[in-house]
């Protein structure tokens, strides 16, 4: 089978979220990640569109939230459906033509044609498509010389200075009821590879369990790019109860679990933003008793950080060859952080990379317990 000619994907550039409360999103951004509140929606265009918007921004990584201002626009319509959660994934592409027409010769559904829009540093050409995932869109944007970040962006100049040393999007993970059709989508489509995958049921540890939670996960990627997709399913015997399946009863649909943010050294990120007041997902302790044993086994054999700073600040290991591992954490899904179920159940991962390109197989257990011990903390039933 010949595979398909490159979409010309250049990066992911940026996520667009939906929320109810655009304050506690920028106190958030700012105050707790030290994010740069760099534009804002001109009054003009939240007439227009019945919604504000501003946008966050540290490195390569940039948020735009919006919060209607009444009923109508794109941002009440997903509200009124779902918790707060993202509604759009934005991508820079080479040639937005070249684009536009290989995806509708490949069956991809345009919600518009190609718009043009000017400023004094030159146009922004972009398109939307829907996707196989819930109201979760596609927006498709080549730049030639444009200085606003969208129609109607007036600049703002807030705050952040990126002290945490936030660099990129490292790959964006969704969670389906059934994940192949988004798989086929990606492949058939948009022109993605099958990456890499992984399967378990907490379930493994305790065959006596009467209740776990498992998953299937398939990362597609395309290569030109590195942009990567993680898609998640539940898994049997406990399907209702799985985390997925919880996942995407909070979101009432399929859709973005987490996004995954790239820093350089993430000892002192997490260090200084628990001191900021952010709170991570809890790891048990066994999981560090067990570790030195996982890393002799797994082909890594080493790694440089201390294991017991690792264990002080929760945050995870894994990789399986040539010395070539990962560090990961999770922040609290959003529904935590503010203790507010309309907040939504999406979440962010910090991620550093040391060689290792895999998704943290050995670590994905963990991350589940932990998981299911906050929901059980919340109070929350078990579905049935």
């Amino acid at each position: 089978m010949t595979k398909p000619a490159s979409i010309g994907i250049k990066r992911l550039e940026g996520i667009h979220y939906y929320v109810k409360d655009l304050d506690r999103s920028r106190q958030f951004y700012v105050d707790k990640l030290d994010f740069a509140e760099t534009w804002r929606s001109s009054p003009e265009t939240e007439a227009k569109g019945r919604q504000k918007a501003a946008c966050f921004q540290a490195g390569n990584v940039m948020v735009v939230c919006s919060a209607p201002t009444s009923e109508g626009g794109r941002a009440s319509r997903f509200l009124a459906k779902h918790p707060d959660g993202v509604g759009t994934l934005i991508f820079e592409v080479e040639d937005i033509e070249r684009t536009f027409k290989l995806l509708e010769e490949r069956g991809g559904t345009p919600i518009d044609d190609i718009q043009t829009f000017t400023d004094d540093g030159g146009t922004l050409r972009q398109f939307s498509i829907t996707t196989p995932f819930g109201d979760t869109t596609f927006r498709f944007r080549e730049h030639r010389g444009y200085r606003s970040l969208f129609p109607g962006a007036v600049k703002h100049d807030g705050g952040g200075g990126n002290r945490f040393g936030f660099q990129e999007m490292d790959h964006v993970t969704s969670n389906f009821q059934t994940m192949k059709p988004m798989l086929l989508w990606l492949e058939h489509v948009l022109g993605f590879e099958q990456m890499w995958e992984v399967e378990f049921h907490t379930s493994d540890v305790d065959p006596n369990r009467k209740t776990g939670s498992g998953l299937k996960s398939i990362v597609m990627w395309d290569p030109g790019s590195n942009t990567k997709f993680a898609n998640n399913e539940p898994a049997r015997p406990f399907f209702k109860s799985s985390q997925i399946n919880i996942f995407n009863e909070e979101l009432r649909g399929d859709g973005v679990q987490h996004v995954a943010l790239t820093v350089g050294d993430i000892v002192t990120a997490v260090r200084d933003l628990r001191k900021q007041g952010v709170t991570f997902m809890p790891t048990p302790g066994s999981y560090y008793d067990m570790l030195p044993d996982r890393i002799e086994k797994s082909g890594i054999k080493a790694i440089d950080e201390d294991l017991e700073v690792l264990r002080d600040l929760e945050i995870l290991v894994d990789g399986d060859h040539d010395h070539a591992y990962m560090l990961q954490i999770f922040l609290k899904e959003s529904s935590g952080l503010y203790k507010d179920p309309s907040a939504g159940p999406f979440f962010y991962e910090i991620i550093q990379r040391k060689g290792d390109r895999g998704f943290g197989a050995g670590n994905f257990r963990a991350l589940f317990e932990s998981i299911e011990r906050e929901q059980q903390a919340q109070g929350r039933p078990e579905p049935t």
